[in-house]
């Protein structure tokens, strides 16, 4: 028999978005799955309607007196509650494919115990006032170990599957950083190999209360999860492919704040500038 997988699903501020979420992970083709879901203290009606989703399907619910935040509320559930040897972690506002779960756990469990954890495909997806869904970008690409992870993160956080053990291993979930996967699936690849699957095991859901919304934000937490790994040789070169992500995102703005990044980025790595127009010239 295959091994059990936890499904965790924390909660805060998704009253709409919930049973879509839980929808589509009571109708996976594996069915040797556990589901944790917890409610951050919501301060809309996310917390009702699970317990109502309760009511028409088998989990755990876990109901916060207090706000305790992502990686509190994730560490506890993996630590103290769960009990599969695989754990999947997806935010209730996404949701997975039919199968994901089943080709995830199934590729695990055959490349054996060496594999901290592996991942696939997710498109991010909107939907309108009026109800109409647009499918977005396409999400995940394949890595082949640590250090092609660090120089550029391309895994989809609901996409992956890891092994409980590894988690243990490195400690959890770490507090205090803006972009907590990212380090965690680092710290997975430094002690475990990885795998991607070229499948679409997920979908994003792209909406304004989205930390990747934030472009400020999400820069400083690359960088705040780079400079965790400062020994590395890569770290220069992976700081200025960080910072050349940011100007991109910021160009699409068209915001003075990108024209003063840019002039202090220019003077400071003009080599680095040269090498790109260089490849961007022959590259197409």
């Amino acid at each position: 028999m295959l091994p059990l997988v936890t499904v965790i699903v924390p909660c805060y501020n998704h009253e709409k978005y919930v049973e879509t979420c839980l929808d589509s992970i009571f109708r996976q083709t594996y069915k040797n799955i556990e589901v944790i879901v917890i409610d951050d203290f919501s301060p809309d009606n996310s917390a009702q309607i699970v317990e109502e989703l309760n009511k028409k399907y088998d989990f755990k619910f876990i109901k916060h007196a207090e706000n305790w935040g992502l990686t509190k509320t994730l560490n506890d559930a993996i630590y103290n509650h769960a009990n599969g040897k695989y754990i999947k972690c997806i935010a209730s506002d996404d949701y997975l494919t039919n199968d994901c779960i089943e080709l995830s756990a199934k590729t695990l469990f055959e490349l054996g115990d060496d594999y901290s954890f592996v991942y696939g495909l997710s498109r991010t997806f909107s939907v309108n006032s009026y109800g109409e869904k647009f499918n977005g970008n396409i999400i995940g690409k394949h890595i082949q170990g640590f250090n092609q992870l660090y120089f550029c993160n391309q895994i989809s956080a609901p996409t992956v599957l890891f092994n409980r053990e590894y988690f243990i291993r490195v400690k959890g979930f770490d507090v205090g950083l803006y972009i907590e996967d990212y380090y965690m699936w680092l710290k997975l690849a430094k002690i475990g190999k990885l795998h991607y699957i070229s499948e679409y095991l997920a979908k994003y859901r792209s909406h304004n209360d989205n930390i990747t919304k934030k472009i400020d934000v999400m820069h400083f937490g690359r960088m705040q999860v780079l400079d965790l790994y400062s020994n590395e040789k890569l770290y220069k070169k992976a700081k200025n492919e960080a910072f050349w992500t940011y100007l991109y995102e910021l160009r699409k703005n068209y915001s003075s704040q990108f024209l003063l990044e840019l002039l202090i980025f220019l003077l400071k790595n003009p080599e680095f500038i040269f090498k790109k127009i260089i490849y961007r010239l022959f590259s197409k």
